[in-house]
């Protein structure tokens, strides 16, 4: 029982996390078709900013600890705002009619760019931010002990998945990306300004990205390369779940959660190759993904 415990909070934790990395990659999918590349810098951004913050308000040690769990939603909301609208209105906005393809490798090309002015701005050093994840303490579960700040993540993730699924399917503004989504120039014939709606969109999908990081910096160290890591994740959880679903990328993020849970606790040596068994065999009996769907291709 024990194990079983360790197995399902392990994959909990971690699936939550997948989920947090992939929501606005998903999120951007569902309603512009872009593939972005570029949305693990997003992370990395989010995870340095996140690092910086909390370390500077640390080393002045007069404010409240807890203060520090309002810096990361600054810091997240603030770079997510900024390098969304730069990004969008300085690149994106050209090139919407563009091929897919064509997209993949201009996202591919900013994740580099990114990638490199990550390490101008805040240097190669690794960033340690570890007080936010160690003040919230240890709880006890079946005889096996946990940070509250993981299953606090938990909590988060549940948030937002409910918070984008209720967006899209029960509002307004949610009915009209819908719309985009089914028909982008049926849309704009009705009088939907589409490129504003694309837009937000980003901006909102760049948010959740840098949101993921901000999160995830007090957990782990903060060093160059970690927005290159998660993107392969983040990529395995949508393709699992079907590209451009929230539903999907839930499902995904837990199917693939639970199995790395279960090699990592049974069969560590097969914890490296297990994420991209389970997204071979969704691909081998559903291309698509298990929530994706057949969409008509203009010819």
């Amino acid at each position: 029982m024990t194990t079983l415990y360790a197995i399902l909070i392990d994959g909990m934790i971690y699936a939550s996390w997948l989920f947090l990395v992939a929501a606005g990659l998903t999120v951007i999918y569902g309603v512009m078709r872009i593939l972005n590349m570029a949305h693990g810098s997003f992370y990395a951004i989010g995870a340095y900013t996140g690092a910086s913050l909390v370390g500077w308000y640390f080393a002045g040690g007069d404010g409240a600890p807890y203060w520090s769990y309002l810096l990361l939603l600054a810091a997240a909301l603030g770079s997510g705002l900024l390098v969304g609208w730069l990004v969008e209105q300085g690149l994106l906005q050209f090139m919407y009619k563009r091929d897919e393809l064509l997209m993949v490798i201009i996202t591919y090309a900013l994740l580099l760019i990114l990638e490199d002015t990550t390490k101008l701005i805040f240097g190669v050093d690794p960033y340690f931010t570890y007080q936010p994840y160690s003040l919230l303490g240890r709880s006890d579960i079946g005889g096996l002990t946990f940070a509250n700040y993981d299953l606090l993540l938990i909590l988060v993730s549940v948030l937002i998945g409910a918070g984008c699924w209720l967006i899209l399917n029960r509002t307004h503004t949610g009915k009209v990306l819908r719309a985009v989504i089914q028909d982008r120039e049926i849309a704009v014939a009705m009088g939907v300004n589409v490129k504003l709606m694309f837009a937000l969109t980003f901006v909102v999908g760049t948010t959740l990205g840098t949101l993921a990081g901000a999160l995830t910096a007090p957990a782990i160290s903060v060093s160059p390369g970690i927005g290159v890591e998660v993107i392969v994740l983040a990529f395995a959880v949508v393709v699992v779940g079907g590209l451009g679903s929230i539903e999907g990328a839930i499902v995904g993020a837990l199917l693939v959660g639970l199995t790395r849970s279960v090699a990592v606790h049974l069969a560590p040596e097969v914890e490296l190759f297990v994420i991209y068994g389970v997204m071979s065999l969704v691909l081998a009996v559903r291309p698509q993904g298990l929530f994706g769907r057949n969409l008509a291709r203009k010819i």
